[in-house]
Parts: C-alpha cells; sequence; structure tokens
C-alpha cells in the first residue's frame, strides 16, 4: 500500500483548539461512513454521514447568482462571507473540536469554492469498483422488498435490475453525479487537494490507510482507534429514503466476501469505470495496493 503524488506538507499543523474543516466526499457505498465512524473515535475530529451543508450551500449559491433579485444587492466579499457562516453556524455547537469533516457527494464538484473558502481543507474521496457500488445499492433494495425506495421517481425506474442500474448511472442521479464529480476533482486543477481511498483497501487493512489519511492531512496519529468497536448508524434517515441499512456500519472492520447480486452483462458493462487506477494524469493522491514483482 502506498501514495501515489503526495507531497507532505514542511510544517506540520496544529490543531488543538481550532476548528478547521476537511470534507469526505466520493462514491456512494464506498466507505464513506465507515471512514467518518473510525475519524469520529478520534476526540478532536468530529465527522458523520452525509450533512445539509453541501445543500445549504447551493442553494445560496443558486439565491445569490446573476438573474435573482438577491444577487443586486449581494457583493462578491459579502457572498464569500455569508457562505463561510454557513459552515460555522451549523457546526456552532462543536466549538472544542479542531477538525470537522463534512460528507457530502457534491463536494468534489466545488473544489474551487472549498479552495477559497478554506484554502488549507482537503477532499477525502472514497472510492470503489462501479459495479461493487451498484451491487450494494441492489443488495439493499432486494433487502426491502415491501418498501418503494425515494431512489426511483416511476414505476418504469423501479421495473426491473436493468431499470434501476441505468437511472441511477444517469449524471443527475445517486452513482452518475458522484462518479462524474469525482473525475472533475481528479482531473481539475485543484486535485493536489484530494486523497481517494479504496473501500476495500480500508477494509481490509483500516490502520495503514488512517495512516496514510492522518499523513495527507498532514496531523498526528491518533493510536486510540478501535477497529473492532465501530458504531455508525442512521435508521430515521435511511428509513426515510426507503433504503433500510444505507448508513449501517458492522462493529468490526473487515471485508465481506461475496458473490454480486447484478446480472453478468450489467457487471461487466460498468467495470471499466475505475480510471483513478490507470490514469495518472492527476495531481491528486490515491492510496492503492502495491504489488511486488
Amino acid at each position: 500500500m502506498s501514495y501515489q503524488n503526495i507531497t507532505s506538507n514542511r510544517k506540520k499543523n496544529s490543531y488543538i483548539g481550532e476548528q478547521r474543516f476537511h470534507f469526505i466526499s466520493g462514491l456512494p457505498r464506498s466507505g464513506s461512513t465507515l471512514l467518518a465512524a473510525l475519524l469520529k473515535q478520534n476526540p478532536n475530529f468530529h465527522a458523520g454521514m452525509s450533512s445539509p451543508v453541501g445543500s445549504l450551500v447551493s442553494s445560496n449559491v443558486k439565491l445569490m447568482s446573476a438573474g435573482s433579485e438577491v444577487s443586486l444587492g449581494v457583493t462578491e466579499e459579502q457572498k464569500q462571507r455569508l457562505l463561510h457562516g454557513i459552515f460555522y453556524q451549523y457546526y456552532a455547537d462543536l466549538n472544542d473540536t479542531g477538525i470537522i469533516f463534512d460528507t457530502n457527494r457534491s463536494w468534489c464538484s466545488r473544489m474551487s469554492l472549498l479552495d477559497q473558502l478554506f484554502p488549507d481543507s482537503k477532499v477525502i474521496a472514497c472510492v470503489r469498483d462501479v459495479p461493487w457500488v451498484m451491487d450494494s445499492i441492489e443488495r439493499l433494495l432486494q433487502k426491502n422488498p415491501f418498501e418503494n425506495s425515494r431512489l426511483f421517481s416511476t414505476e418504469s425506474e423501479r421495473a426491473t435490475v436493468y431499470s434501476r442500474v441505468a437511472t441511477l448511472a444517469r449524471h443527475d442521479r445517486m452513482i452518475g453525479f458522484p462518479w462524474a464529480a469525482l473525475k472533475e476533482a481528479y482531473y481539475g486543477p485543484f486535485s493536489k487537494k484530494l486523497l481517494l481511498v479504496e473501500y476495500d483497501l480500508l477494509a481490509r487493512t483500516p490502520e495503514k490507510v488512517l495512516k496514510l489519511v492522518y499523513q495527507f492531512l498532514d496531523v498526528p496519529f491518533y493510536d486510540g482507534h478501535d477497529y473492532e468497536n465501530v458504531t455508525f448508524d442512521a435508521p430515521t434517515f435511511d428509513n426515510a429514503l426507503g433504503l433500510s441499512g444505507l448508513h449501517q456500519v458492522r462493529k468490526k472492520v473487515e471485508p465481506i466476501e461475496r458473490d454480486t447480486v447484478l446480472p453478468p452483462d450489467i457487471f461487466e458493462k460498468y467495470a471499466e469505470m475505475t480510471f483513478w487506477r490507470t490514469d495518472r494524469r492527476s495531481a491528486a493522491s490515491v492510496i492503492q495496493p502495491v504489488f511486488n514483482n
């Protein structure tokens, strides 16, 4: 396991006693909730499942953009202060927390905004083979056969595994959007602020991966992580979405070997979407396996 293209800061950043922001993004069903559950074991960190901050930022950017009446009375400096305030006010009850990790799939598409609001911030993108992302969602859907998930808008979208996968892969849906946002961040001008973490590596070797995450963030490693007693669940949120178990994390961090529930043609169709493993035309950092020749 190693980094690619990681350049460490020469001076260690102190985070005790001050509030700093980093961000978790990437593909769904790829370990972002698990990573957040592990990070929040550190008493100097706050991390959780996807927060409403990304949506609040997007709504306010739209409200203050050209074409709206509000935009006529808001300067660029005021826009920045207002957006800055969303983060600090949302997390105002966490004054004693040194580093806050806000999770949202949209952050990979907002790298420029994050760079201007928080120049020292970094984005951790959790990734996974796209067919296994689809498999994981389909498996949850099959575990909830008496519920029409809100992932789909019409009966034709949810009718079969083929229509479900095709719907989720669209550019504005659960898999298609974060995948496109990840590519934008990976190849974009702020890619050096991006770290990709593979779910399988996190599940198999959580301590090694976490140490590399800490190194990327340039903060001291916390020795108190417990990989056999991880807790996180959000049943109210998941039930409202009609997808029970979406954010449930198993107590012990370990890989689970299984066969796919997808038809072979679907699995093969999306198997070539892991661009980060073969295309290194990016300044992004990637945690990946090391193979001995």
